[in-house]
């Protein structure tokens, strides 16, 4: 390499990080809209929704309603009948109405965060870009590498998902919080300068073995963000279910989420699409060890927990397939797996030694 490419190289090297760290201060701002839209939405708009939630068992055990008639006589007239969209077995709870609560003010909010998320979303796209043109190759050598990629496609799903009418923006916050988190530790702990791939890693399966793994990852911690949410607000209905009252706080935030039956639906939605991606993603890397190693199966660490974590996420399928598995249960596994990712990303790659020990850390 010249001393012109090699200084060429450097600079976007730099120019990759401070595109990064721009969109730190750029997903800060959002995270305080989110912020915003969930503080300042109605409350009283929240109120009535849990009335006419808590009412509804009451108008169905109500008598039925007597009216006067023409001509001196009365008419009975039923309650009218509530009409559900849950699977049986489970509450028969509307939606809530968003993080905005349904009013001006906090919709205003909330399309400010959206589009302050998407412009930190290009910010950080294009450091990912830069980071690529100053080592030309693919930008997942090392775990820094692999973790600005992972935060990007995280909120490009969301975004995706936005843009095709989905109801996520309830998601909004979670996400910005933990994106801020993940560059955080990529940029402070994961960092490592631009650099060469090691010999291994010179294969056109980096592009569909790693690009299909960091997919795979961000689409299950939506999934899994999913779950998490749907434990609280099955317990928060629970909670209302039996009599309970909850404090003001915990009750507006709870009362503006999806019902527990959506966000349940939710996240096996998302985590039933992506796991035969996440299929194909173990068995292209079998194919790559092949290649570059001459066995298909080394039973390296990284190996063994990508396949502990496709076991994991198949037990939540059949389990979230069976009616007696669905709910709580359902969704602890669905965590379980969604540790099991994780473990193998960070754990794997710091603690443990093996043939994929790339995290340059």
């Amino acid at each position: 390499m010249t001393p012109l490419a090699a200084a060429a190289n450097e600079n976007l090297a730099q120019i990759s990080n401070y595109l990064i760290y721009s969109s730190m201060a750029v997903y800060t701002l959002a995270f305080f809209a989110h912020i915003a839209e969930w503080t300042f939405g109605s409350r009283s708009k929240v109120a009535r929704t849990a009335a006419a939630l808590t009412g509804a068992k009451e108008a169905q055990d109500a008598p039925a309603v007597q009216v006067r008639a023409k001509g001196g006589g009365t008419a009975v007239l039923d309650q009218p009948k509530v009409v559900t969209r849950s699977a049986a077995g489970t509450r028969d709870v509307p939606d809530g109405p968003g993080a905005g609560g349904g009013t001006v003010q906090g919709d205003l909010y909330g399309r400010i965060a959206i589009s302050l998320t998407a412009l930190a979303f290009l910010i950080e796209a294009g450091g990912v870009l830069a980071r690529a043109m100053s080592v030309q190759r693919a930008p997942w050598g090392n775990m820094y590498e692999f973790s600005i990629t992972f935060s990007t496609v995280a909120v490009g799903t969301y975004l995706a998902l936005l843009a095709l009418k989905k109801n996520v923006r309830w998601l909004g916050l979670i996400l910005v919080t933990s994106v801020l988190l993940d560059l955080g530790i990529a940029v402070k702990i994961l960092y490592t300068d631009s650099d060469q791939l090691v010999p291994a890693l010179h294969s056109y399966w980096l592009w569909i073995h790693v690009s299909t793994a960091i997919f795979c990852g961000a689409v299950f911690y939506i999934g899994a963000a999913g779950a998490v949410l749907y434990l609280f607000r099955d317990a928060y209905e629970g909670r209302l279910a039996n009599g309970r009252t909850a404090g003001k706080f915990y009750a507006s935030v709870m009362e503006r989420l999806p019902s527990a039956a959506s966000l349940d639906k939710f996240s096996y939605r998302i985590n039933a699409a992506v796991f035969p991606l996440w299929t194909f993603t173990i068995i292209a890397g079998a194919i790559w060890a092949g290649d570059a190693w001459g066995r298909y199966w080394n039973w390296d660490p990284k190996e063994v927990w990508s396949f502990v974590t496709w076991v994991a996420y198949a037990c939540y399928l059949h389990a979230r397939a069976t009616a007696g598995w669905k709910g709580r249960k359902a969704a602890y596994l669905a965590l379980f797996a969604f540790a099991c990712w994780i473990w193998n990303y960070y754990g794997v790659n710091m603690f443990l030694n093996g043939l994929h020990s790339y995290s340059g850390v």
